[in-house]
């Protein structure tokens, strides 16, 4: 597995450590008028939580070094980081507003995996297979976000 591989999924693991940060910050932060968000966000907490399982494993399986962090020095990840500060607005509107932008930022860094990363085999078809499902969990935000923006 070529270096470039390698730290392709070492970021992508670290954004999804991110996106479980986020998820995780949002569900803290949400009323209790919004307790589906909860259930949905904890959802894809443990989606990301598998993710990160898989992509570790691939790399170590190459007997290559796993990053496990959360870091801000990686470039594709460093979107998720910035929207977790931002979870705070307690509409539900703002808060898949807030979603929407870090499945944003998720979903362009596996679109940046696929087009550059120089992945092959196993790691190839585990990226595109969470890439379609980060992509639901997207469409799913963004449609939710759409109908609470119509309520106000």
């Amino acid at each position: 597995m070529s270096t470039k591989s390698v730290s392709v999924l070492n970021d992508l693991t670290e954004i999804n450590n991110d996106r479980i940060a986020g998820f995780e910050k949002a569900i803290a932060d949400i009323k209790d008028e919004n307790v589906d968000l909860k259930a949905l966000f904890q959802e894809y907490s443990s989606q990301s939580r598998k993710f990160s399982q898989e992509l570790t494993a691939i790399v170590a399986g190459y007997g290559e070094d796993v990053e496990t962090g959360n870091s801000v020095a990686g470039t594709l990840h460093r979107a998720w980081i910035d929207v977790k500060s931002l979870f705070g607005g307690s509409d539900r509107a703002s808060i898949l507003s807030e979603a929407e932008r870090g499945e944003d930022a998720i979903k362009a860094a596996y679109k940046v995996a696929l087009e550059n990363g120089d992945l092959s085999g196993t790691a190839l078809e585990t990226v595109s297979n969470q890439a379609s499902e980060i992509k639901s969990a997207h469409d799913a935000i963004k449609a939710l976000r759409d109908a609470a923006r119509s309520m106000n």
